[in-house]
């Protein structure tokens, strides 16, 4: 039988057999399908179709204990272990506010659900394109019988191995530099009160996110290499410096605020190995890195803005703060050490 009359879920467990260690996400890219596709194509088997109001469905989350949230893009794995608590929502965004688990969802993006019981038990959430955009693991302690109450409620009576994906629009140009009121960005940019601010800024001119630091006030944005990135973490983590690492899917963003310990290189992996957070950031993939300031009515508050080739964001890093509260003084002296 030739591959082009093979199904899906055939040309897939030739593949497995043939890559045993090529996790599902790589091996979709190299079949020519989406994840969500490839997934689906085990219903039946060791995946259970989810339907249903997935709001409903992430306030139950908290009775399943301690998890392990994943979101991801491109680039960069942000692995976080805790519990979900404070699942709320509200007309524009869904807020976990746990102490562990700290994610920002946007619902709009939550179109194909999954139960998955391969290795371990976990529920799969992608977007309309069959990308993903979070994913929940049980841990050993987490509760197996609240899980499987959950995928009993939000089963889908239809266990079609089919799904049908949509491609998103094409993201519109970029607006020439001669195009937008530069003066005015900047001016509205040194009258920021607030980082959430900033992205309203953005949209007011018309203005990329990465395009916008070109066009920062003088002082306010540096471009800096990958090295001195890994060498401003490697000091937070040599100083117990807390941090807070960003990262997002189309649909969801995920925190982590805490220390960041153990350190490890794998090939062009820049690797976060604690206890209860994992970060696997592809540094190879890393096109641009920034200093970014912004005035806050709390005084500047600095980040790094990781983006990469396509000049979509990667990760944001800042340190720990509170809304009301300055910023670090030891995060400023930390990047300062390695900024020129």
């Amino acid at each position: 039988m030739s591959t082009a009359t093979l199904s899906l879920k055939e040309r897939y467990q030739d593949f497995k057999i043939e890559n045993p260690k090529v996790r599902i996400r790589d091996a979709a890219k190299q079949l020519g399908v989406s994840e969500a596709e490839l997934l689906a194509s085990s219903v039946g088997e060791n995946v259970i179709r989810l339907t249903g109001d997935f709001r409903e469905l992430l306030k139950e989350v908290p009775t399943l204990g301690y998890v392990m949230a994943l979101t991801r893009n491109e680039s960069c794995v942000h692995e976080r272990k805790g519990i979900y608590e404070k699942v709320s929502f509200n007309n524009h965004v869904g807020l976990v506010l746990g102490e562990d688990i700290d994610l920002r969802l946007f619902m709009t993006h939550w179109k194909f659900g999954f139960a998955v019981n391969e290795n371990n038990l976990s529920l799969q959430f992608f977007d309309k394109d069959g990308e993903a955009v979070h994913k929940i693991f049980l841990q050993e302690s987490s509760n197996v019988e609240a899980y499987h109450q959950i995928v009993s409620r939000y089963t889908d009576p239809i266990q079609s191995s089919f799904i049908e994906t949509e491609a998103y629009p094409a993201p519109e140009p970029e607006k020439k530099n001669e195009e937008i009121d530069i003066a005015g960005f900047q001016a509205d940019w040194l009258a920021l009160k607030d980082t959430h601010e900033f992205f309203p800024l953005l949209r007011k001119y018309g203005v990329a996110r990465e395009q916008a630091l070109h066009l920062a006030p003088e002082g306010y944005a540096q471009a800096i290499s990958v090295a001195q990135v890994k060498a401003i973490l490697g000091e937070a983590s040599a100083t117990s410096l807390e941090i807070m690492i960003f990262v997002s899917s189309n649909g969801c963003i995920q925190i982590h605020t805490g220390l960041i310990q153990k350190l490890v290189l794998m090939g062009p992996w820049f690797n976060v190995l604690d206890p209860k957070f994992n970060l696997h950031l592809r540094e190879d993939q890393i096109a641009q890195a920034w200093i970014v300031k912004k005035p806050t009515n709390d005084g500047i508050v600095t980040s790094i803005e990781l983006f990469d080739e396509a000049k979509a964001q990667i990760a944001l890093i800042f340190g720990k703060r509170k809304p009301g509260k300055p910023e670090l003084e030891a995060w400023r002296k930390v990047i300062a050490n390695h900024v020129e």
